[in-house]
This record gives C-alpha cells, structure tokens and sequence, in this order.
C-alpha cells in the first residue's frame, strides 16, 4: 500500500482573497528559557486544505462535525482536467468516476452552476479540488449553493501534483468543531501497489 499525503501546509499555504492571513504566536518557547514550548493558531477555517460543510453556503445545511463520517472516507477517483466545468462535461465524466471525486487542472479547475446542478443529481457525496474555491471567481455562490443543498461535502485546497489520475482510497476527515461551516484537515490517499503481494 501506498500512502500519498494530498494536503498542503496549513500554517505557510497562501490564504483565500480577503481571508485573514493565518498567523502562529508562541506562548511558551523553550528557547527563551520558558520549561515547554506553547503556540496560539489563529485561522480561517478555509485556509489550507479543508472541508467545507453545506452550512457554508446553506444557513440550514449541516455544519461540519455533523456530517456522515464516511463521506471522508472511501474509494474516490482523481481526474485531471481543465477550466470551468459545465453540466455536459460532468455527464461525459460522472459514468467513470466513483461517489467522491478529486478534480486535478493544477489550480486551475472549477464548477459551474449547471456541473454542480448535475453532481446535486448523481450519487456523488465529496468533490475535491486542488484550487482555493471550488467555484469560479466570477461565480463563487452558485456553484457552492447547489452542491450545499444537496448535501455535498466539498474538499478545497489540495496538493495532486504528484497523483496519476485513478481510483484511489480517500481520507480526508475534518476536525472536529461544532456548529461550523467548515474544518481543516489531513487529506491522504491510498494507493493500492500494483503487481504480486508479497
């Protein structure tokens, strides 16, 4: 089994357009002669990689912690493409691809709202992405709204330079923070080796 670590650094990744920058200050620091060492996070629950809930866009959608805990968790396949997304691609791509879906265009891949309305339709549970929104910037609220309505967690802010596209085991669980709209979190996939088990 291969272990493939698809998170970025939460403390240095570069923050979302208008989020506040993520800072570190050190409480307690052996260096300054202090008997242990104590640091204070202070963050946007978007920074790095990590899980946005329905309650994001969706003020009755679920909040993180109390999402399905098998969203995060299962077989999920990764694709490299391109550009902002329509309906018509996302019917030409869903027959091959399984309920979590890792979508790899090098930042450069986003949802329209007519892609979202059909992911709303299929069995689709978790997208992913490694761009900072799963949206466009022209058009961040729809594309969110429609997936947050159906109940789709999505996964913002991966590292898939080195993944081949394919069917992979995803996890991906957020941490645990009541009644949010979202969480970071350790995205890993894992790879099964091919040829004989030894």
């Amino acid at each position: 089994m291969i272990i493939h670590d698809i998170s970025v650094d939460t403390v240095t990744s570069p923050v979302y357009e208008g989020d506040p920058e993520t800072v570190v200050e050190k409480i307690k620091d052996m260096e300054n002669g202090d008997g242990y060492n104590l640091s204070k996070l202070s963050l946007s629950l978007h920074s790095g990689t990590h899980i946005d809930a329905p309650l994001h866009y969706c003020d009755d959608g679920k909040s993180v912690e109390s999402l399905r805990l098998n969203t995060f968790f299962g077989k999920c396949t990764v694709i490299s493409v391109r550009g902002v997304l329509t309906g018509e691609d996302m019917e030409r791509l869903l027959p091959y691809c399984k309920k979590r879906i890792l979508f790899h265009g090098d930042g450069e891949t986003f949802l329209s709202e007519s892609a979202a309305i059909v992911l709303a339709e299929s069995r689709v549970v978790l997208v992913g992405t490694d761009a900072q929104s799963i949206a466009p910037s022209f058009d961040e609220d729809r594309p969110h709204r429609r997936l947050a309505q159906a109940g789709i967690a999505v996964l913002e802010r991966l590292n898939l330079s080195s993944i081949e596209d394919g069917e992979y085991e995803l996890c991906a669980f957020p941490i645990k923070l009541g009644g949010l709209e979202a969480a970071p979190c350790r995205a890993i996939l894992f790879e099964q080796e091919k040829g004989l088990n030894r």
